[in-house]
């Protein structure tokens, strides 16, 4: 352990703790734009600069560690001139377009020159005129906000080894761009957002699909339906000061019929489904056709598009069920739609969804028009559902409780547990335990892939017969599940797992690069713990047991990965290699 005085407070911290990191547990805020929790310092901005009574020159906090005896100093009259000095040359280089941007309200640069009153401009501006890039149908890049931070390429290179992001040039023209100069579609990009999700200020956002969705709301000749995804409910509330975490599903049923929807259905509903198709699925694989393991989950479309650019040889593994929001969107324009006599040209789908990848889903046309239309027409993230939330006056904190479309609404705490990090494994084990043995798993609670770990594995017996299970978010992480995979095929020897769940961000849909931003792991945990107890207070807990999902089967879908419900609730995929070899 280190002790230390920080502006006279004693702190001690365990060895290796950065001053940045050692002033919050005194409750000190040292300013900073480059350094974000979830990853390595850089040094780059220059704003947490700090004082050791001694030293003969001002150090940088977020990347210099505590050391015994150290006397800190984080704010005097010398220190903050310099940081408002720091402040004024990036603005120098900036847009004046906060009115305008995406991040009105919620800049880090925006509220940092608030913060220290800077009124005045004392430096010429300078701002190259480039214009943005918007090439994806997901995410849009404005060069001219970027501060050379360098957090979107670090977590783009570091915590998912996509590389689609790099510094280039140097010195006064050093600038962020796709690798290579090419434009974001072009790059190996595969648009999870999580960019977006680590960017101080609005050089990188999603695209905003809402005045799309205000047009179909106010079309007469159009029937707006509308879905929320599992971890939604725990994170929207952040846009309205509320804790990571708060679970508000009925508050959201009751404000999207107020915004307009004429049904509101729910994508935990879709989950259970998703399961019922993937536990069966593991089930013929795993007593049938075991050499077809492991079976891999595919809920996430940024992983899909992941494996088919870089991990192809995997794609006979990959579950061919559809993602929960593709499944709810053609079930609306089947099921639902013949049942209230509905036109489903009519129909326009709006899925609320935690991340912008789920945007380009909608570009996989691949068996995603099932139903003779798109299964989802629309999708926006937590932060659009936010913004026109506050546009149409709805006091969404003070609505009255609703409740969702029962047709497809009702859903199992298994369905909800989705929206966290091996949720989705935890959820299959429940149901393919059921199928496999005609029982009831005795513990249902799956604690082994809980948790924020890279990668966590477990084991489930099943009469006897042992499944071992993976799990990994942060796309870097996938590579060392597959690897073990690989390494094992070559080896001559059997798979060391079972059934494989991916996650392209840290945490799963709860840190999707389409939520509230300020993620980090104790938003994290707050979030996942929020989705866990809405799972502990349902009365129903595994997807099979669904009264709703088990009369779809029985009016509708049939036979699980049979019939209707293969040609509707599955899909195919294609590698696209990102390089010829």
């Amino acid at each position: 352990m280190i002790k230390a005085i920080i502006n006279d407070l004693p702190v001690e911290v365990p060895e290796g703790t950065s001053i940045l990191e050692a002033a919050r547990q005194v409750q000190v805020r040292i300013p900073t734009l480059c350094k974000h929790r979830d990853l390595l310092p850089t040094a780059a901005c220059g704003l947490c600069i700090v004082r050791n009574k001694g030293g003969s020159r001002l150090i940088r906090a977020c990347s210099t560690p505590l050391d015994n005896g150290m006397e800190i100093t984080t704010h005097d009259r010398d220190i903050v001139e310099v940081r408002r000095s720091t402040l004024e040359l990036i603005l120098s280089n900036h847009p004046h377009e906060c009115l305008t941007c995406g991040r009105n309200g919620e800049c880090e640069l925006q509220t940092l020159a608030a913060d220290f009153n800077i009124t005045l401009e004392k430096i010429k501006r300078y701002v190259k005129d480039v214009p943005p890039d918007t090439s994806t149908n997901s995410i849009v890049i404005d060069f001219t906000k970027c501060i050379k931070c360098g957090r979107c390429i670090q977590v783009c290179q570091e915590i998912q080894n996509v590389w689609a992001l790099s510094f280039l040039d140097r010195g006064i023209n050093t600038r962020m761009a796709p690798a290579g100069d090419i434009t974001l579609a072009e790059s190996p990009c595969v648009q999870c957002g999580q960019c977006s999700a680590h960017c101080p200020t609005g050089a990188i956002v999603e695209k905003d699909d809402t005045a799309t969705v205000w047009a179909g709301l106010k079309n007469p000749d159009k029937v707006c339906v509308v879905q929320i995804a599992p971890s939604v409910r725990v994170t929207v509330g952040e846009a309205f000061g509320l804790p990571p975490g708060t679970n508000l599903t009925r508050k959201l049923y009751t404000a999207l019929r107020r915004l307009g929807f004429e049904a509101v259905f729910d994508t935990n509903f879709s989950a259970d489904v998703t399961i019922v198709e993937e536990a069966s699925e593991f089930v013929e694989r795993f007593t049938k056709r075991r050499s077809a393991l492991p079976l891999i989950t595919s809920c996430c479309p940024a992983w899909t598009d992941f494996m088919e650019k870089n991990h192809y040889d995997f794609i006979d593994n990959f579950s061919t069920a559809k993602s929960p929001q593709q499944m709810m969107g053609v079930l609306a324009k089947t099921y639902y739609a013949q049942k209230l006599g509905i036109d489903p040209a009519r129909m326009v789908m709006v899925s609320i969804m935690p991340c912008t990848a789920k945007k380009y889903e909608l570009s996989r046309t691949e068996e995603m028009q099932a139903s003779g239309f798109p299964d989802v027409d629309v999708v926006l993230t937590t932060r659009e559902l936010a913004r026109m939330l506050k546009q149409s006056g709805i006091d969404f904190l003070k609505l009255p409780d609703g409740d969702s479309d029962s047709i497809l609404g009702e859903y199992s705490g298994a369905g909800t547990i989705f929206g966290a990090t091996g949720g989705v494994m935890e959820a299959a084990v429940r149901t393919a335990y059921a199928y496999g043995t005609g029982r009831r798993l005795e513990s249902i609670e799956l604690e082994a892939v809980r948790g924020l770990k890279g990668v966590k594995e477990g084991s489930v017996d099943i009469d006897g017969q042992t499944v071992r299970v993976a799990v990994a978010h942060g796309l870097a992480n996938v590579e060392v599940v597959l690897d073990r995979v690989r390494e094992a095929r070559r080896a001559g020897r059997e798979t060391p797992y079972h059934f494989i769940e991916v996650m392209a961000c840290p945490g799963g849909c709860i840190g999707g690069g389409g939520q509230p931003y300020g993620v980090d792991d104790e938003r994290r945990r707050l979030r996942m713990a929020g989705l866990y107890q809405d799972d502990r207070d349902r009365q129903i807990r595994c997807s099979h047991e669904n009264p709703e999902v088990i009369r779809l089967y029985d009016e509708f879908l049939g036979k699980p990965l049979a019939g209707r419900a293969h040609q509707l609730l599955h899909t195919r995929y294609t590698a696209r290699p990102l390089y010829k070899r």
